[in-house]
Protein backbone atom coordinates (compact mmCIF):
# COMPACT_ATOMS: atom_id res chain seq x y z
CA UNK A 1 0.00 0.00 0.00
CA UNK A 2 1.05 3.42 -1.12
CA UNK A 3 3.15 5.36 2.09
CA UNK A 4 0.38 8.14 1.66
CA UNK A 5 -2.37 6.20 1.42
CA UNK A 6 -1.45 4.19 5.03
CA UNK A 7 -1.21 7.97 6.69
CA UNK A 8 -4.67 9.19 5.30
CA UNK A 9 -6.16 6.15 6.64
CA UNK A 10 -4.70 6.14 10.37
CA UNK A 11 -5.38 9.73 10.37
CA UNK A 12 -9.11 9.44 9.15
CA UNK A 13 -9.15 6.36 11.42
CA UNK A 14 -7.55 8.63 14.18
CA UNK A 15 -9.93 11.74 13.73
CA UNK A 16 -13.38 9.54 13.39
CA UNK A 17 -12.59 7.28 16.43
CA UNK A 18 -12.09 10.51 18.73
CA UNK A 19 -15.27 12.10 17.31
CA UNK A 20 -17.25 8.96 18.15
CA UNK A 21 -15.28 8.12 21.79
CA UNK A 22 -15.74 12.19 22.25
CA UNK A 23 -20.03 12.01 21.54
CA UNK A 24 -19.83 8.81 23.40
CA UNK A 25 -18.19 10.79 26.45
CA UNK A 26 -21.16 13.28 26.06
CA UNK A 27 -23.92 11.12 25.96
CA UNK A 28 -23.12 9.57 29.01
CA UNK A 29 -22.32 12.06 31.14
CA UNK A 30 -25.43 13.93 30.28
CA UNK A 31 -27.25 10.70 30.75
CA UNK A 32 -25.08 10.47 33.88
CA UNK A 33 -26.12 14.18 35.37
CA UNK A 34 -29.72 14.13 33.96
CA UNK A 35 -31.62 13.47 37.44
CA UNK A 36 -30.65 16.27 39.24
CA UNK A 37 -29.99 20.19 38.05
CA UNK A 38 -27.10 21.27 39.09
CA UNK A 39 -26.75 23.55 42.56
CA UNK A 40 -25.89 26.74 40.90
CA UNK A 41 -29.18 26.29 38.98
CA UNK A 42 -31.71 24.93 41.14
CA UNK A 43 -33.61 27.94 41.72
CA UNK A 44 -34.13 29.10 38.00
CA UNK A 45 -34.09 25.59 36.24
CA UNK A 46 -36.95 23.46 36.74
CA UNK A 47 -35.87 19.28 36.67
CA UNK A 48 -38.07 18.85 33.68
CA UNK A 49 -36.61 21.71 31.71
CA UNK A 50 -33.12 20.39 32.76
CA UNK A 51 -34.10 17.03 31.32
CA UNK A 52 -35.11 18.07 28.14
CA UNK A 53 -32.28 19.80 27.65
CA UNK A 54 -30.27 16.57 28.46
CA UNK A 55 -32.62 14.72 25.79
CA UNK A 56 -32.15 17.23 23.39
CA UNK A 57 -28.52 17.43 23.11
CA UNK A 58 -28.16 13.70 23.51
CA UNK A 59 -30.14 13.42 20.12
CA UNK A 60 -28.67 15.78 18.47
CA UNK A 61 -25.12 14.05 19.42
CA UNK A 62 -26.48 10.75 18.29
CA UNK A 63 -27.11 11.88 14.96
CA UNK A 64 -23.71 13.64 15.17
CA UNK A 65 -22.05 10.08 15.45
CA UNK A 66 -24.36 9.23 12.29
CA UNK A 67 -22.67 12.40 10.59
CA UNK A 68 -19.32 11.25 11.48
CA UNK A 69 -19.55 7.47 10.00
CA UNK A 70 -21.22 8.59 7.00
CA UNK A 71 -18.95 11.68 6.43
CA UNK A 72 -15.78 9.30 6.98
CA UNK A 73 -17.65 6.86 4.57
CA UNK A 74 -18.23 9.85 1.32
CA UNK A 75 -14.62 10.56 1.97
CA UNK A 76 -12.99 7.15 1.61
CA UNK A 77 -15.75 6.60 -1.54
CA UNK A 78 -14.31 9.83 -3.15
CA UNK A 79 -10.91 9.46 -2.81
CA UNK A 80 -9.72 5.28 -2.39
CA UNK A 81 -13.15 4.62 -4.05
CA UNK A 82 -12.43 5.78 -7.24
CA UNK A 83 -15.41 8.26 -6.88
CA UNK A 84 -13.81 11.45 -7.69
CA UNK A 85 -11.52 9.83 -10.89
CA UNK A 86 -15.19 8.73 -11.98
CA UNK A 87 -16.66 11.91 -11.38
CA UNK A 88 -13.96 13.04 -13.48
CA UNK A 89 -13.82 10.49 -16.10
CA UNK A 90 -17.67 11.00 -16.91
CA UNK A 91 -16.89 15.05 -17.22
CA UNK A 92 -14.22 14.27 -19.92
CA UNK A 93 -16.91 12.71 -22.43
CA UNK A 94 -18.72 16.20 -22.47
CA UNK A 95 -15.71 18.65 -21.88
CA UNK A 96 -11.63 19.21 -22.37
CA UNK A 97 -10.06 17.28 -19.34
CA UNK A 98 -8.10 19.90 -17.86
CA UNK A 99 -10.17 22.52 -19.18
CA UNK A 100 -12.25 25.14 -16.51
CA UNK A 101 -15.21 24.33 -17.53
CA UNK A 102 -13.90 20.38 -16.62
CA UNK A 103 -13.11 21.71 -13.33
CA UNK A 104 -16.32 23.74 -12.40
CA UNK A 105 -18.12 20.41 -13.36
CA UNK A 106 -16.30 18.85 -11.49
CA UNK A 107 -16.20 20.67 -8.34
CA UNK A 108 -20.08 21.10 -8.77
CA UNK A 109 -21.05 17.46 -8.94
CA UNK A 110 -18.93 16.79 -6.06
CA UNK A 111 -20.40 20.09 -3.95
CA UNK A 112 -24.51 18.44 -5.06
CA UNK A 113 -23.10 14.35 -4.02
CA UNK A 114 -22.04 15.19 -0.94
CA UNK A 115 -25.42 17.58 -0.33
CA UNK A 116 -27.33 14.84 -1.33
CA UNK A 117 -26.12 12.54 0.90
CA UNK A 118 -26.41 14.81 4.16
CA UNK A 119 -29.59 15.73 3.32
CA UNK A 120 -31.62 13.15 5.01
CA UNK A 121 -29.95 13.70 8.19
CA UNK A 122 -30.59 17.17 7.47
CA UNK A 123 -34.20 16.39 7.15
CA UNK A 124 -34.20 14.22 10.33
CA UNK A 125 -32.76 17.05 12.76
CA UNK A 126 -35.35 19.62 11.44
CA UNK A 127 -38.37 17.37 11.17
CA UNK A 128 -37.80 14.93 14.22
CA UNK A 129 -35.58 16.52 16.57
CA UNK A 130 -36.22 19.81 16.40
CA UNK A 131 -39.88 19.37 16.17
CA UNK A 132 -39.63 16.46 18.73
CA UNK A 133 -38.52 19.50 21.32
CA UNK A 134 -40.66 21.97 20.23
CA UNK A 135 -38.28 24.47 17.78
CA UNK A 136 -38.82 23.92 14.57
CA UNK A 137 -41.17 26.21 12.63
CA UNK A 138 -40.33 25.77 9.18
CA UNK A 139 -42.36 23.83 6.58
CA UNK A 140 -41.80 21.87 4.02
CA UNK A 141 -42.51 24.35 1.39
CA UNK A 142 -39.89 26.80 3.44
CA UNK A 143 -37.23 24.29 3.81
CA UNK A 144 -37.70 23.63 0.03
CA UNK A 145 -37.12 26.95 -0.69
CA UNK A 146 -33.81 27.58 1.67
CA UNK A 147 -32.48 24.78 -0.16
CA UNK A 148 -33.11 26.33 -3.70
CA UNK A 149 -32.51 29.93 -2.68
CA UNK A 150 -29.08 28.20 -1.09
CA UNK A 151 -28.03 26.80 -3.97
CA UNK A 152 -28.75 29.41 -6.35
CA UNK A 153 -26.48 31.65 -3.88
CA UNK A 154 -23.81 28.83 -4.10
CA UNK A 155 -24.11 28.50 -7.87
CA UNK A 156 -24.01 32.95 -8.48
CA UNK A 157 -21.22 33.50 -6.11
CA UNK A 158 -19.12 30.17 -6.31
CA UNK A 159 -18.80 29.41 -9.60
CA UNK A 160 -17.12 32.78 -10.28
CA UNK A 161 -15.18 32.20 -7.56
CA UNK A 162 -13.92 28.99 -8.89
CA UNK A 163 -13.30 29.85 -12.16
CA UNK A 164 -11.22 32.83 -10.79
CA UNK A 165 -9.24 29.97 -8.98
CA UNK A 166 -8.99 27.77 -12.03
CA UNK A 167 -7.40 30.62 -13.89
CA UNK A 168 -5.02 31.74 -11.36
CA UNK A 169 -3.48 28.45 -11.08
CA UNK A 170 -2.94 28.06 -14.72
CA UNK A 171 -1.76 31.39 -15.55
CA UNK A 172 0.21 32.89 -12.32
CA UNK A 173 3.10 30.28 -12.48
CA UNK A 174 4.35 28.75 -9.32
CA UNK A 175 3.58 31.72 -6.78
CA UNK A 176 -0.64 31.19 -7.82
CA UNK A 177 -1.53 30.26 -4.20
CA UNK A 178 -0.47 33.33 -3.31
CA UNK A 179 -2.85 35.15 -5.89
CA UNK A 180 -5.49 33.20 -4.84
CA UNK A 181 -5.11 34.09 -1.97
CA UNK A 182 -5.64 37.46 -1.76
CA UNK A 183 -8.34 36.96 -3.87
CA UNK A 184 -9.87 34.44 -1.24
CA UNK A 185 -9.41 37.20 1.14
CA UNK A 186 -11.75 39.95 -1.13
CA UNK A 187 -14.20 37.47 -1.83
CA UNK A 188 -14.60 37.28 1.80
CA UNK A 189 -14.42 40.57 2.52
CA UNK A 190 -16.84 41.44 0.03
CA UNK A 191 -19.27 38.83 1.37
CA UNK A 192 -18.90 40.57 4.79
CA UNK A 193 -20.14 43.95 3.01
CA UNK A 194 -22.55 42.44 1.19
CA UNK A 195 -24.10 40.06 3.61
CA UNK A 196 -26.69 42.71 6.01
CA UNK A 197 -28.06 44.40 2.57
CA UNK A 198 -28.25 41.81 -0.19
CA UNK A 199 -27.67 38.08 1.13
CA UNK A 200 -29.62 37.78 4.53
CA UNK A 201 -32.91 39.09 3.00
CA UNK A 202 -33.17 36.75 0.83
CA UNK A 203 -33.80 34.41 3.58
CA UNK A 204 -35.57 37.09 6.00
CA UNK A 205 -37.36 39.63 6.74
CA UNK A 206 -35.61 42.58 8.69
CA UNK A 207 -37.39 45.38 10.28
CA UNK A 208 -36.99 48.59 12.21
CA UNK A 209 -36.92 47.80 15.95
CA UNK A 210 -40.17 49.41 16.67
CA UNK A 211 -40.08 49.17 20.55
CA UNK A 212 -38.88 52.96 21.46
CA UNK A 213 -38.13 52.36 24.91
CA UNK A 214 -36.04 49.22 24.23
CA UNK A 215 -34.39 51.22 21.11
CA UNK A 216 -33.70 54.29 23.30
CA UNK A 217 -31.98 52.20 25.86
CA UNK A 218 -29.45 49.92 23.00
CA UNK A 219 -28.97 53.30 21.76
CA UNK A 220 -27.75 54.78 25.33
CA UNK A 221 -25.60 51.63 25.31
CA UNK A 222 -24.09 52.28 22.29
CA UNK A 223 -23.29 55.73 22.40
CA UNK A 224 -21.32 54.67 26.28
CA UNK A 225 -19.48 52.14 23.94
CA UNK A 226 -18.74 54.93 20.80
CA UNK A 227 -20.17 52.66 18.62
CA UNK A 228 -22.04 53.77 15.50
CA UNK A 229 -24.47 51.34 13.82
CA UNK A 230 -26.60 51.86 10.52
CA UNK A 231 -29.97 50.63 12.30
CA UNK A 232 -32.04 48.11 14.70
CA UNK A 233 -33.41 45.86 13.33
CA UNK A 234 -35.94 42.54 14.25
CA UNK A 235 -35.33 39.03 12.44
CA UNK A 236 -38.43 36.79 12.02
CA UNK A 237 -36.14 34.04 13.35
CA UNK A 238 -39.68 32.70 14.41
CA UNK A 239 -41.08 31.70 10.81
CA UNK A 240 -38.20 28.55 11.11
CA UNK A 241 -37.30 28.36 14.90
CA UNK A 242 -38.15 28.96 17.82
CA UNK A 243 -34.11 29.61 19.07
CA UNK A 244 -33.42 33.39 20.56
CA UNK A 245 -30.42 34.94 19.86
CA UNK A 246 -28.70 38.65 18.31
CA UNK A 247 -25.84 39.35 16.40
CA UNK A 248 -24.05 42.27 14.87
CA UNK A 249 -23.12 42.40 11.38
CA UNK A 250 -21.33 44.16 8.29
CA UNK A 251 -18.82 46.23 9.00
CA UNK A 252 -17.45 49.84 8.81
CA UNK A 253 -20.56 52.31 8.26
CA UNK A 254 -22.59 49.41 7.14
CA UNK A 255 -23.01 47.89 10.81
CA UNK A 256 -26.32 46.48 11.68
CA UNK A 257 -27.62 45.10 15.19
CA UNK A 258 -29.86 42.42 14.41
CA UNK A 259 -32.26 41.06 17.39
CA UNK A 260 -34.43 37.84 16.74
CA UNK A 261 -38.18 38.40 17.18
CA UNK A 262 -37.99 35.06 19.60
CA UNK A 263 -35.01 37.20 21.93
CA UNK A 264 -37.09 39.77 22.40
CA UNK A 265 -40.20 37.97 23.10
CA UNK A 266 -38.34 36.23 26.30
CA UNK A 267 -35.94 38.79 27.41
CA UNK A 268 -36.26 41.85 29.65
CA UNK A 269 -35.10 45.05 28.04
CA UNK A 270 -31.99 45.34 31.09
CA UNK A 271 -31.24 41.43 29.67
CA UNK A 272 -31.43 42.47 26.24
CA UNK A 273 -28.72 45.55 27.06
CA UNK A 274 -26.80 43.20 28.40
CA UNK A 275 -26.66 40.30 25.68
CA UNK A 276 -26.12 43.29 23.12
CA UNK A 277 -23.26 44.56 25.44
CA UNK A 278 -21.47 41.14 25.00
CA UNK A 279 -22.29 41.23 21.16
CA UNK A 280 -21.02 44.56 21.17
CA UNK A 281 -17.80 43.46 23.29
CA UNK A 282 -16.72 41.28 20.36
CA UNK A 283 -16.58 44.26 18.19
CA UNK A 284 -14.77 46.76 20.56
CA UNK A 285 -12.22 43.99 21.36
CA UNK A 286 -11.71 43.04 17.81
CA UNK A 287 -12.45 39.85 18.12
CA UNK A 288 -14.18 39.70 14.65
CA UNK A 289 -11.06 40.97 12.77
CA UNK A 290 -8.72 38.60 14.98
CA UNK A 291 -10.78 35.75 14.07
CA UNK A 292 -10.73 36.97 10.51
CA UNK A 293 -6.99 37.15 10.62
CA UNK A 294 -6.59 34.03 12.37
CA UNK A 295 -8.43 31.78 9.60
CA UNK A 296 -6.91 33.99 6.76
CA UNK A 297 -3.38 33.25 8.20
CA UNK A 298 -4.19 29.48 8.52
CA UNK A 299 -5.93 29.30 4.59
CA UNK A 300 -2.37 30.77 3.31
CA UNK A 301 -0.62 28.15 4.60
CA UNK A 302 -3.48 25.52 3.38
CA UNK A 303 -2.78 26.98 -0.44
CA UNK A 304 0.86 27.21 0.12
CA UNK A 305 0.83 23.49 1.22
CA UNK A 306 -1.23 22.58 -2.00
CA UNK A 307 0.99 24.48 -4.12
CA UNK A 308 3.64 22.00 -2.75
CA UNK A 309 1.49 18.98 -2.93
CA UNK A 310 0.01 20.12 -6.70
CA UNK A 311 3.05 18.37 -8.57
CA UNK A 312 3.18 15.27 -6.53
CA UNK A 313 2.88 12.01 -8.16
CA UNK A 314 2.52 10.70 -4.73
CA UNK A 315 -0.40 12.76 -3.70
CA UNK A 316 -2.57 11.47 -6.24
CA UNK A 317 -1.33 7.97 -6.04
CA UNK A 318 -1.97 7.76 -2.50
CA UNK A 319 -5.93 8.80 -3.18
CA UNK A 320 -6.44 6.54 -5.48
CA UNK A 321 -6.44 9.42 -8.17
CA UNK A 322 -4.85 8.51 -11.58
CA UNK A 323 -5.77 11.86 -13.71
CA UNK A 324 -3.58 15.24 -12.92
CA UNK A 325 -5.09 18.71 -12.73
CA UNK A 326 -5.22 21.69 -11.16
CA UNK A 327 -8.85 20.99 -10.11
CA UNK A 328 -8.93 17.57 -9.24
CA UNK A 329 -5.72 18.63 -6.68
CA UNK A 330 -8.11 21.75 -5.58
CA UNK A 331 -10.84 19.33 -4.46
CA UNK A 332 -8.77 16.58 -3.15
CA UNK A 333 -7.02 18.97 -1.02
CA UNK A 334 -9.99 20.42 -0.09
CA UNK A 335 -11.50 17.01 0.78
CA UNK A 336 -8.74 15.40 2.85
CA UNK A 337 -7.12 18.73 4.32
CA UNK A 338 -9.76 18.87 7.39
CA UNK A 339 -8.73 15.05 8.33
CA UNK A 340 -5.56 15.86 9.29
CA UNK A 341 -6.29 19.91 10.69
CA UNK A 342 -8.68 17.98 13.17
CA UNK A 343 -5.94 18.22 15.73
CA UNK A 344 -6.69 21.44 15.79
CA UNK A 345 -9.77 22.24 16.93
CA UNK A 346 -9.20 21.84 20.38
CA UNK A 347 -6.89 25.02 19.73
CA UNK A 348 -9.45 26.78 17.88
CA UNK A 349 -12.31 25.92 20.58
CA UNK A 350 -10.02 27.51 23.21
CA UNK A 351 -9.61 30.81 21.52
CA UNK A 352 -12.96 30.97 20.73
CA UNK A 353 -13.63 30.52 24.60
CA UNK A 354 -11.07 33.32 25.68
CA UNK A 355 -13.12 35.61 23.24
CA UNK A 356 -16.31 34.80 25.25
CA UNK A 357 -15.06 35.40 28.85
CA UNK A 358 -13.57 38.67 27.62
CA UNK A 359 -17.00 39.89 25.89
CA UNK A 360 -18.60 39.21 29.11
CA UNK A 361 -16.17 40.88 31.09
CA UNK A 362 -16.77 43.80 28.31
CA UNK A 363 -20.51 43.53 28.93
CA UNK A 364 -20.25 44.16 32.67
CA UNK A 365 -18.33 46.87 32.57
CA UNK A 366 -20.84 48.48 30.55
CA UNK A 367 -24.37 47.37 31.73
CA UNK A 368 -25.52 44.79 34.71
CA UNK A 369 -23.44 41.39 34.56
CA UNK A 370 -26.16 40.07 36.93
CA UNK A 371 -28.69 40.72 33.66
CA UNK A 372 -26.21 39.41 31.59
CA UNK A 373 -25.94 36.09 33.63
CA UNK A 374 -29.87 36.05 34.00
CA UNK A 375 -30.53 36.20 30.34
CA UNK A 376 -28.23 33.57 29.51
CA UNK A 377 -29.79 31.15 32.10
CA UNK A 378 -33.16 32.20 30.52
CA UNK A 379 -31.21 31.69 26.79
CA UNK A 380 -29.84 28.03 28.26
CA UNK A 381 -33.60 27.21 29.21
CA UNK A 382 -35.29 28.44 26.08
CA UNK A 383 -32.32 26.73 24.20
CA UNK A 384 -32.62 23.61 25.81
CA UNK A 385 -28.82 23.90 25.91
CA UNK A 386 -27.06 21.27 28.70
CA UNK A 387 -26.10 22.64 31.90
CA UNK A 388 -23.34 19.31 32.11
CA UNK A 389 -21.88 18.87 29.30
CA UNK A 390 -18.72 16.70 29.06
CA UNK A 391 -15.41 18.37 30.25
CA UNK A 392 -13.44 17.01 27.33
CA UNK A 393 -16.06 17.16 24.36
CA UNK A 394 -16.53 20.36 25.76
CA UNK A 395 -12.96 21.31 25.57
CA UNK A 396 -12.39 19.69 22.31
CA UNK A 397 -15.39 21.45 20.37
CA UNK A 398 -17.10 24.20 22.45
CA UNK A 399 -16.73 27.68 21.32
CA UNK A 400 -18.51 29.38 24.23
CA UNK A 401 -17.62 28.11 27.93
CA UNK A 402 -19.72 25.78 29.95
CA UNK A 403 -22.30 27.51 31.71
CA UNK A 404 -21.93 26.98 35.05
CA UNK A 405 -18.41 28.37 34.08
CA UNK A 406 -19.81 31.33 32.47
CA UNK A 407 -22.26 32.04 35.08
CA UNK A 408 -19.97 32.15 38.01
CA UNK A 409 -17.51 34.43 36.12
CA UNK A 410 -19.87 36.77 35.28
CA UNK A 411 -21.45 36.75 39.43
CA UNK A 412 -18.14 37.51 40.66
CA UNK A 413 -18.17 40.32 38.54
CA UNK A 414 -21.04 41.42 39.50
CA UNK A 415 -20.34 41.39 43.19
Amino acid sequence: MHPFTLAFLAALALATVTRLWLARRQVRHIAANRSAVPAEFRDRISLSAHQTAADYTSARTRIGMIETLLKAAVLLAFTLGGGLQAVSEAWERTFDPGGYAHGMALAASVAVIVAALELPLDLYRTFVIEARFGFNRTTPVLYAADLAKQAALAAVLGLPLLFCVLWLMAWMGEAWWLYVWLTWIGFNVLMVAIYPTLIAPIFNRFTPLEDASLRQRIERLLGKCGFRSRGLYVMDSSRRSSHGNAYFTGFGAAKRIVLFDTLIERLSAAEIEAVLAHELGHYRLRHVWKRMALIFAASLGFLWLLGALISQDWFYAGLNVRTHSTALALILFSLVAPVFAFALQPLASLYSRRHEYEADAYAAEHAEASDLAQALVKLYQDNAATLTPDPVHSAFYDSHPPAAARIARLQALAR
